[in-house]
């Protein structure tokens, strides 16, 4: 499999983190989403991504597949191993909910394409922009924190004793929070979580820092 990543890309972040926990064999195709004007944004990737989005996952069996989210269920249901979500629908159903959190609430609204828009066609400051991003991630965060309280099944991570879906989206959340200074000493749950999934090998591989692209 080939996957077209930035290493910096939350999104492609979370994919990695996936692949890495079912211990697929794949190659990282960079795909850089700042220089040469963005390198997404150009016909070659078009072609692979019509929404000139990262990531997108190349594979043999099933053509090319797009959206982080959809990725991820995809490597469950078509690789052994290591689950990505329970078996129970209700409990896949949480799993879900917690990473739709990030993945459809959180992470949208804080990209770079919106971040750019904002500082571009809307004019707002640097200040402006910032209070803008670290508002949604700990409205996020929050409601994240709460659900985490409820769930059925306590343990070392986001549900249970195992690091899954959820566990993915959150921990690569976590890096850009981390990077623009945004405290979650409030989140104890989180923080917790976050450290258990850091001294995992699969998370530690799929690390930004950790890329071949990586500045």
């Amino acid at each position: 499999m080939k996957l077209y990543s930035y290493w910096r890309s939350t999104a492609a972040y979370r994919v990695r983190i996936a692949l890495n926990l079912k211990q697929a064999e794949y190659d990282i195709m960079p795909v850089h989403l700042v220089k040469n004007g963005g390198e997404q944004l150009g016909d070659k990737y078009k072609e692979i991504n019509p929404q000139k989005l990262v990531p997108s996952l190349e594979t043999k069996e099933s053509g090319t597949l797009t959206q982080s989210m959809a990725i991820i269920e995809y490597l469950d249901e078509i690789l052994p191993g290591h689950n990505l979500l329970p078996t129970n629908a209700g409990d896949r159903a949480f799993v879900r909910s917690l990473s739709q959190l990030v993945c459809c609430d959180i992470h949208p609204i804080n990209n770079l394409r919106v971040l750019k828009y904002l500082t571009g066609e809307m004019l707002l400051s640097q200040d402006q922009k910032s209070t803008w991003y670290e508002h949604w991630v700990l409205e996020g965060l929050s409601a994240f924190e709460q659900r985490l309280k409820t769930r059925q099944s306590e343990g070392s991570y986001c549900f249970g004793s195992e690091p899954g879906m959820a566990d993915c989206c959150l921990v690569s959340q976590l890096y850009n929070a981390h990077r623009f200074d945004i405290s979650i000493v409030n989140f104890s749950e989180i923080r917790r979580i976050e450290e258990n999934c850091l001294k995992l090998e699969a998370f530690d591989k799929a690390r930004p820092e950790n890329q071949i692209d990586a500045e």
